[in-house]
């Protein structure tokens, strides 16, 4: 067994106080065998020995993803997920060692926040993600649904009628469903019907992605709650650049799974720790990226607080700003 192999054996089994130990055993091994990041430790004129704790560790500038194939030893990838772009746009592009351990990933994720998948029926609206290949979040959703096994688990693109019916289906039979959906898809079918949903979890990927007016999260979470009928929206956020999702049961107000750690660098200095509670650009720590690079350096402009949680508030590049942060502009 490789050294790489049983570091990820210790990841989504490890408790919080084992994590830190597990990022530096990471990051060693990531600096010695993953040539880009390699590299890019060099260009800092960074000795790997010389760092002895996460917060030494230098992150990985994310668009990076879009230039470099950013692997950690040498593979063949069963598959490679890429993320949205305007048309002419570099994407992001994140090769991926296995779909096994994504699909473990993702599982442990989701059910350490919400339970067991298969107590659910997973009905998904995500338009936007549908129409392109290489999507992480359509390819989660399509396991799920596989192990929600509901009859009524699928995906919808346009036929608004048929999601509701199906959805109103589900809250006859009182059945536990997550409605997973792309932001301005939502807003549409809040839009167009009333709904009550008493036994539905409406989750929000984010993406606007000049699909309708940009607005802040209140605005969006407001209309929805009422068109729908629910107390809070939920909300996931990912991205290509990682193997993890966090979850915020309300509010905008992300946890994290237990190997995956935000934390908030100063806005004019890269390789300054910003304060709790105040805003600054989002570092990630995603252990599940064992095979990629586990420390990347977001353009996410939010604020992390004492208890690890995190908010995204938007994004420095307005530019070339990813579809789920769009949203908190304003």
């Amino acid at each position: 067994m490789t050294n790489l192999q049983q570091i990820k054996e210790r990841i989504v089994q490890g408790t919080a106080d084992e994590f830190e130990e597990i990022a530096m055993q990471l990051f060693y091994e990531q600096a010695e065998h993953n040539a880009m990041y390699k590299a890019y430790l060099k260009a800092l004129n960074r000795k790997i020995e010389a760092i002895q704790g996460i917060k030494e560790i230098p992150f990985l500038p994310i668009d990076f993803f879009k230039t470099h194939k950013v692997q950690t030893h040498l593979w063949e990838a069963e598959t490679t997920f890429t993320s949205s772009g305007t048309t002419g746009a570099t994407t992001s592009r994140h090769y991926v060692a296995s779909l096994a351990w994504y699909e473990t990933i993702f599982r442990e994720a989701f059910e350490s926040f919400y339970g067991a998948i298969q107590d659910y029926a997973v009905v998904a609206l995500l338009p936007a993600y549908l129409e392109r290949k290489g999507s992480s979040l359509v390819y989660m959703a399509q396991k799920m649904m596989e192990e929600s096994t509901h009859p009524l688990s699928d995906f919808y693109l346009y036929d608004q009628e048929k999601l509701v019916e199906t959805l109103q289906t589900l809250e006859k039979e009182e059945q536990p469903t997550i409605l997973l959906g792309v932001s301005f898809a939502l807003l549409d079918l809040a839009e167009k019907y009333t709904l009550d949903l008493k036994h539905t979890i409406v989750m929000e990927t984010g993406g606007m992605k000049g699909r309708r007016r940009e607005m802040v999260r209140a605005e969006l979470h407001a209309i929805l709650q009422k068109g729908l009928g629910v107390q809070h929206i939920h909300s996931e956020y990912g991205m290509t650049e990682l193997m993890s999702q966090a979850y915020s049961k309300g509010a905008g107000k992300y946890a994290c799974p237990s190997w995956m750690r935000v934390m908030a660098r100063e806005v004019n200095d890269p390789f300054s720790w910003q304060k709790n509670d105040k805003t600054g650009i989002l570092n990630i720590i995603d252990l599940a990226n064992a095979d990629s690079c586990a420390f990347i350096a977001t353009a996410d402009l939010g604020r992390v607080f004492d208890d690890g949680t995190f908010e995204v508030l938007g994004r420095m590049d307005h530019s070339d700003a990813r579809g789920c942060n769009l949203m908190y502009l304003g």
